[in-house]
């Protein structure tokens, strides 16, 4: 089964180009295009905009790298929610005119669900994992329990990504600024104290996104700062990790975000779960960014296990959480 999916949630209009092999995920195609904002964060409407100006092209493109035609597909998948309600809207449109144009059915998906999902399609072994999900809007901690996607641990503010963009525009580092203070965190040589917010299985950032900007304030070395921030809050997202793995009994522990890119989150998960005798996985780092493969790949898997959506009924839910997902494709 191939399926074509439009991710569409946020900053980035993504389209991917997958098939069932057996079942594994096999990437055709995997195109993005993200939205950068001049100044300040994401504009929903402009942002929107963004999308509809290159939608039909990338699905143009995705096709073309993907050595398919209309005919090949037998599957539409889109981004559902949760998001940035007119980003969704322009990702559902463009799916309900593919589905129509070229009449193949049409689902909707958990943006948040497909993000795990798509570590399990790709990477053998991983069968059963705790996720740790960590991008600009979301913060979480899930896991599969009777029947659902369980969410042990999220944040109550702001996400982690969202936390290192306002810090990363507080100080002129511009639009995304994960990357430039993971950079900067590489030439810190002290610790500055920052909140250290775990509320029960539960984070927060915001204080501690205030602590940053006052240090900065008083004209404390921007490497240190970003240090300190990066020790911070990636100890944190560890730690109620490591929680939810004790908690749920099981060995397998995924990265799947944009803010998985960083490798010093990277190797404090991957040391925890060494010291747990658990197995550490990450997706490459295209399927840990919001993507269209994703999409479509979640779209297979709940299509097989029997679900149906009409395009009229195909309605975004910007509020859509994990845990309202039903997980039929799982025993």
């Amino acid at each position: 089964m191939i399926c074509l999916g439009i991710e569409g949630t946020a900053h980035s209009i993504g389209v991917g180009v997958v098939n069932d092999d057996d079942g594994k995920c096999r990437v055709f195609s995997n195109l993005i295009k993200i939205y950068r904002p001049e100044k300040g964060g994401i504009h929903p409407r402009e942002a929107a905009n963004h999308h509809a100006k290159y939608i039909a092209d990338l699905i143009k493109e995705s096709m073309e790298k993907a050595k398919i035609c209309s005919n090949d597909i037998n599957l539409v998948s889109f981004s559902m929610g949760p998001g940035l309600g007119p980003c969704l809207r322009t990702a559902a449109t463009a799916a309900r005119a593919l589905s129509l144009s070229i009449n193949k059915p049409i689902i909707g998906v958990n943006h948040c669900v497909a993000h795990l999902e798509i570590g399990r399609g790709t990477l053998d072994d991983c069968n059963d994992p705790v996720l740790l999900y960590t991008s600009g809007a979301n913060t979480q901690v899930i896991a599969f329990a009777e029947g659902r996607y369980r969410v042990f641990g999220e944040t109550l503010d702001i996400g982690i990504g969202n936390c290192l963009d306002k810090f990363g525009r507080n100080v002129g580092l511009g639009f995304p600024s994960g990357p430039k203070i993971e950079e900067l965190a590489k030439k810190g040589k002290q610790y500055l104290k920052l909140p250290y917010s775990i509320k029960g299985m539960d984070l927060a950032f915001s204080g501690l996104l205030t602590a940053a900007g006052q240090y900065y304030e008083k004209g404390e070395s921007l490497e240190d700062i970003c240090y300190s921030i990066q020790e911070t809050t990636f100890a944190a997202l560890t730690e109620v990790t490591e929680r939810a793995m004790a908690h749920t009994e099981k060995n397998n522990v995924l990265l799947g975000g944009g803010v998985a890119s960083n490798k010093r989150l990277r190797e404090m998960v991957q040391i925890m779960a060494e010291e747990r005798g658990a197995s550490f996985f990450v997706p490459t780092r295209d399927l840990c960014i919001d993507n269209g493969a994703m999409i479509a790949w979640l779209g297979i898997l709940m299509y097989k296990s029997g679900i149906r959506l009409k395009v009229e009924g195909s309605f975004i839910d910007q509020r859509f959480r994990t845990d309202m997902v039903d997980v039929t494709w799982r025993d």
